[in-house]
């Protein structure tokens, strides 16, 4: 068969740079050439090897950030393993429900948890356990350390798995998303056009990588231009701000830039040479956009993904980049909406996923019969293609029989001068099943929760009006920035409880 495992992809580039530098620190210590990385991948490719990891095998991963985890990453791939990356949040007892459900060959973790996850991985017939820590040492870079530094990639065909991720539903339980070589290579291939990577670029890298912005979108799209990485194990904003006049792309979430901007020091000069700032995994709103434009002279370039597809549309790179738009779909990927404007998007493309592992009814669910995916994201489509993204259909408020989609909202309430920012969401109503509130943040001086309840009924019906707003320190985030409504209903459900 040809081979499209994605690692083979990669290597081609890895061989053409040769002793260029691809991934550094920022102080510019640390730098591992591209022939470095193939050395590094062989040898992590040999230990998982040795441990027993076959092609198809899962490789259950919760480590922290680390130039080690990426080796073990490529070396999943050069293998023909899954890997199958956890945030490095989960607790034990999540943990053991990914563990029990991907029945991975190895789990590899940080060396704290060693003695827990054996006995977890005892239960669940997991054949070894090994770790690594922040620094990339442990008992699987010491194994790795004693292999050979050359070997063959195995071949993979474009529908074997890659991949395991496993979504972060507010709603039972997590699904792991089945993600192929094909995906995975079609996605990158596309953003690097799109986005004019090419070798003379240098990446911020700060993102975590085990999620698909950091994983997949920022690595793969770097290794297969050839791009140099600055490697920083978590944002830092000082730390970004002095590395900027060495980079041209970073790739980060809404967070980073507000970050960003709340500093003196990043300024119009501090960016001179940047290329091109690129922003997703949360909505980016529209006065941050603003803001950046007026602070940098760029304005933020928008895309939109899920982890079930990798990238679906982005802005351009050349052409307005509208904020509160997430652009057009990319090549060879095909977007509509059903059940009218806004409606649900629905994708189908090379990059989406194979299906839910081992939940085959829940697959066919989240499939149409001509097998186009249904994001669960609610949009607008224009007349010229552009997506704009209202909300998660999950999202979807009814109250008293009307349906109020609370991006509408949030937008009337973030144009106030004294608010941050705004999640409207729906709780449970005595009259109406759910009644509309908003949880805000604050950045000065806030009108009273009468005054804003008026602002909002000046602007839109009244049935999409907020009974409530709450006023608090920050909203609830998960690692990727992204506003956690659930957690917000649970946390507000008693709002009208005993009221009319």
């Amino acid at each position: 068969m040809t081979d499209a495992n994605l690692y083979s992809l990669l290597d081609q580039r890895f061989v053409a740079e040769g002793p260029r530098p691809a991934i550094r620190s920022p102080d510019g210590g640390t730098v591992m050439s591209f022939n470095d990385l193939r050395q590094g991948v062989a040898r992590y490719a040999h230990a998982l090897a040795a441990l027993g990891v076959e092609p198809g095998d899962r490789v259950t991963v919760q480590v922290e950030k680390s130039l080690a985890a990426v080796l073990l990453y490529l070396g999943c791939l050069k293998t023909g393993a899954v890997f199958q990356p956890l945030n490095t949040a989960y607790t034990e007892s999540e943990v053991d429900y990914f563990v029990g459900d991907a029945e991975p060959k190895i789990i590899v973790c940080d060396p704290a948890r060693q003695q827990a996850y054996r006995a977890l991985g005892d239960r669940h017939r997991v054949l070894a356990v090994v770790n690594l820590d922040a620094q990339g040492h442990g008992s699987l870079a010491d194994l790795a350390s004693r292999m050979d530094d050359q070997g063959e990639t195995v071949a993979r065909d474009p529908n074997d798995l890659a991949g395991l991720l496993y979504t972060s539903g507010t709603t039972g339980r997590s699904k792991g998303a089945m993600i192929t070589h094909r995906n995975l290579s079609s996605n990158a291939e596309s953003l690097v056009e799109l986005w004019r990577i090419t070798r003379d670029d240098v990446l911020l890298h700060a993102l975590p990588i085990f999620h698909v912005h950091g994983l997949y979108v920022a690595l793969n799209t770097a290794f297969l231009s050839g791009a140099e990485i600055i490697w920083f194990d978590r944002f830092d904003a000082a730390a970004i701000i002095a590395a900027l006049p060495s980079a041209t792309l970073m790739m980060g979430v809404p967070t980073f830039y507000t970050r960003l901007l709340a500093s003196p020091s990043f300024t119009r000069a501090a960016c001179a040479r940047m290329r091109l700032f690129i922003s997703g995994s949360a909505p980016l709103l529209a006065e941050t956009h603003a803001e950046f434009s007026a602070r940098t002279g760029h304005a933020i370039l928008e895309r939109y993904g899920m982890t079930e597809t990798g990238m679906i549309a982005s802005n351009p790179y050349e052409g307005a980049r509208v904020a509160g738009s997430v652009g057009f779909p990319l090549p060879g990927v095909d977007v509509r909406i059903t059940g009218g404007q806004p409606g649900v998007l629905e994708v189908k493309g090379p990059n989406v996923f194979k299906g839910y592992w081992r939940m085959p009814e829940k697959t066919k669910e989240e499939f149409t019969a001509d097998q186009y995916f249904i994001t669960g994201d609610v949009g607008v489509i224009d007349d010229q293609g552009r997506i704009a993204i209202v909300g998660r259909a999950k999202d979807l408020i009814i109250s008293g029989g009307f349906n109020v989609y609370p991006k509408e909202v949030e937008e009337v309430l973030d144009a106030l001068p004294g608010i941050l920012e705004s999640a409207v969401i729906g709780v449970p109503h005595p009259d109406f099943g759910e009644g509309v509130i908003a949880v805000v943040t604050a950045k000065g001086p806030l009108p009273t929760e009468a005054e804003l309840i008026a602002h909002v009924s000046a602007k839109l019906a009244r049935f999409k009006v907020p009974k409530r707003i709450h006023v608090v320190a920050e909203l609830p985030r998960n690692a990727m920035g992204k506003v956690q409504k659930a957690e917000l209903r649970q946390r507000h459900a008693d709002t009208f409880k005993g009221r009319g």
